[in-house]
């Protein structure tokens, strides 16, 4: 099934939006992200969202599942960002270059310090990073990128370059893991690459251009298939790149030879 695209505007999104869209942002405002819904609304437990930046994002953090339950919410926000293009010295922040206490990080957070205490790691199209709940973190301008995550809109903003949005210091200095950012959570996938990028326990990711052993024990599983090129090819007919396909448990899919995509289910592998 092709999941329904809804295009979502932001303030910091393009007026002309990147392959694989190439087009101006309709409406005339900025659209900084498209998410892909269920058809008939149901509540699915992953969102893939494509994202686009002209400028940084809020330093924000989301809640685990333990967290988000104790403040009424269904579940956490555990993501992930598969790079596919950026400009040149375009950074995405992840976790701080120190350890920080919850009094240093709110005080950071107020004044604005913490822009520089965050680690922004130059990126380029084909780089991957986990980002579990807790860590502290930030897109810069000029990415294109794809996210996977548990399908919560839970986000505390810690700081905002001074624009004009509610900061939820209190809840977010609480979630954050305040430190640095753990190396072995980054890897790079681009090409035939086969690699498992996510192995759970929210859920697993993996990028392929062929099936794999590790395709096949998601068979019994929903998926997402997320074509980065080519065509995949579900019970309800071809899905391209700028879509994205949901399989149900045992639906067989293919993919055109030379296709590359992301494949996600809940879950540990």
């Amino acid at each position: 099934m092709k999941l329904d695209l809804i295009q979502v505007e932001k303030p910091w999104g393009r007026m002309h939006l990147p392959a694989p869209f190439e087009g101006p942002a309709p409406g005339g405002d900025p659209v900084g992200e498209i998410w892909f819904a269920h058809p008939d609304g149901r509540d699915l437990p992953l969102l893939v969202k494509y994202i686009f930046t002209s400028e940084r994002l809020s330093i924000q953090v989301h809640p685990n599942d333990e967290e988000a339950r104790a403040r009424g919410l269904p579940r956490g926000k555990t993501e992930c960002w598969y790079v596919l293009d950026a400009d040149p010295g375009a950074t995405l922040g992840l976790g701080l270059k120190a350890p920080l206490d919850a009094d240093g990080l709110r005080a950071a957070a107020l004044d604005g310090s913490i822009e520089d205490l965050m680690d922004w790691k130059p990126v380029k199209a084909g780089d991957f990073f986990f980002v579990p709940a807790g860590t502290i973190h930030a897109i810069g301008g000029g990415i294109s990128l794809v996210e996977v995550q548990q399908n919560s809109d839970v986000t505390y903003r810690l700081y905002d370059y001074g624009r004009p949005r509610e900061l939820h210091l209190g809840d977010g200095v609480e979630v954050s893991k305040a430190g640095p950012y753990p190396a072995a959570l980054a890897d790079h996938a681009e090409g035939d690459l086969a690699r498992t990028l996510v192995a759970g326990p929210h859920f697993c990711l993996l990028h392929v251009s062929a099936p794999t052993a590790d395709l096949a024990k998601l068979a019994e599983r929903e998926r997402w298939a997320i074509p980065l090129s080519g065509r995949v090819h579900g019970a309800d007919g071809p899905v391209e790149a700028g879509e994205c396909a949901y399989l149900a448990p045992g639906e067989p899919f293919r993919f055109d030879p030379g296709s590359r995509l992301l494949v996600a289910a809940p879950g540990a592998l």
